[in-house]
Formats: C-alpha cells, structure tokens, sequence
C-alpha cells in the first residue's frame, strides 16, 4: 500500500502556466505564511531534540545531519555555519548527505535509494553511541534517511527524525519524530520550497538553542565567533566597546590581542578585580 504524502497532493493553485509573474510571486508568498505556524505546533518535539542534543554535547558526544538532495544540503548549511558563528570544532555538528559532497552542487541519481550506505557514511565520520543523528526528508520516507537511523538505532545511536508529512515513516524509526506538516507546494511536490523552507526553520532552532544551551552566546551575542572577515571583526569590536565602555582603539587592540570578544572580556573583568 503507497503511504500517504501530504507534501505530494496536488497545488491548491491551478494554471500556473497563465498566470502573470507578479500572481506567481503572490501565490508562493502566500503559502510560505502557512509555514512558520506549521514550525511553531511543532515546537514541543523539536525542545525534547534539543534538550537531548544538549545533554549528549555536554558528555562529549556530537551531532550529525543526514539527508539527500534538499534536505541533505540544508543539513550540510547548518552544521558548516557552527563553527564560525559559535567557535565550536568543526568536527561538533557534522551534515552527510546521500552521494557525498559532490552531491552539494549536483544531483547523483538513485544516490537517495541505498538504504544502508547513510550508515557506511556515517561510519567513516566516526559516529559513536554517545551522538545524535538527526534524518532529514520532506516526506519521511526516503530510504538513505530511513535506513540510516534504523542502523543508527541497532548500534545504540540516538536518532531524530524531521519530516514534513503526518504520521510519516520515519516518525516511526526514530526516538525523537520531529512533523512539520506544510501541505501541498505551490509547484506540485516540490519539496525544495515550503518543505525546504519549514526543515531550514527548524534546523536553525536546534543549532542556534543548543548552543546558547551550551553557553556558546553571552546575553543575545556571539562572543565565541570566528573572527574570519572585517565584517565579523567590526563587529567584536563594536560588541566590546558597548559590553565594556571602552574606545573604539581600546577595543580593537584587546580583541587582536585575545582572539575572541568572550576572551577579551574575561582578560577586563580580570583586570577590573
């Protein structure tokens, strides 16, 4: 028997072949307003992830995306922004996606349809019993993601699962089923839009809670940024001469000098006492 996927019902927009751009724009702006209501009933499974998430990093254990196509990139997007965001190890939060990184840029066909290779590659990233593995499909049915975290479970691992359908599959097969049910796309089944959209939403709330969780932001800033770029460096200074009172000089020579805004104001407090 086929299983239900909301996601692959038919638009509620009709000939979209005749309409003009501006009623396009207007349909898909339309229903991508449907889509955080549909993130926030879901925001009691994705607290009970994140708690989880939180107390297997505290232990030393890490976080791993899978997915193919869509959702594997937008695994790939949210573990790469970690580290210069937070200053966390590369090697925390790590997104896998169905065909390798080569698949990033370019679709590798059936690459989504190997059930055990989600494991195999998570085996070469040395995923352990103490981390996380969260799957990632628009329908909860993909069988990277599905045999992933079923192999993921058989070794001990603790799986998550975020999909875009009710009662999907991989609800089934993980401990923690994260649902975010978008309906029907604008473009029949294309998951790249509102369910796309809905996976980035709630992939940005794991991240970004588990690390304020993690002490990784102090008050609403990113003291533990890379400082990577001009932009990112103005900026740690600008956070410093408010956080301190100090000068814009003042600022820039302890931020040089200590590599990091938390650093620099740990070295001011010293000095203060």
């Amino acid at each position: 028997m086929e299983e239900y996927r909301l996601t692959e019902k038919e638009s509620r927009h009709q000939d979209l072949d005749q309409m003009t751009t501006a009623q396009i724009l207007t349909g898909i702006n339309q229903e991508d307003q449907t889509v955080a209501n549909a993130v926030a009933a879901a925001i009691p499974s994705i607290t009970k992830l994140v708690d989880a998430i939180v107390e297997r990093l505290q232990q030393g254990g890490r976080l791993f995306y899978i997915g193919a196509g869509t959702s594997g990139r937008l695994g790939i997007v949210d573990a790469s922004e970690c580290p210069p965001t937070y200053g966390v190890p590369h090697e925390l939060v790590n997104g896998i996606i169905a065909g390798g990184d080569g698949a990033i840029r370019k679709a590798v066909e059936f690459a989504e349809d190997n059930k055990h290779q989600a494991w195999k590659d998570l085996c070469e990233a040395g995923v352990a019993q103490g981390d996380v593995v969260v799957g990632i499909t628009a329908s909860g049915t993909t069988p990277y993601v599905i045999g992933g975290v079923q192999d993921c479970k058989t070794h001990g691992v603790i799986t998550a699962g975020i999909s875009c359908n009710p009662h999907a599959r991989l609800s089934a097969e993980v401990d923690y089923p994260i649902e975010v049910v978008t309906g029907p796309e604008f473009v029949t089944g294309s998951t790249r839009m509102k369910a796309g959209t809905a996976q980035k939403l709630v992939l940005n709330m794991i991240s970004t809670a588990t690390m304020i969780r993690l002490g990784r932001v102090k008050g609403n800033r990113m003291v533990d940024m890379q400082l990577s770029n001009h932009k990112l460096i103005n900026r740690g200074v600008s956070m410093l001469m408010t956080s301190l009172g100090i000068s814009h000089a003042e600022a820039q020579e302890l931020l040089v000098k200590h590599g990091s805004v938390r650093k620099a104001q740990e070295f001011w407090a010293k000095k203060l006492t």
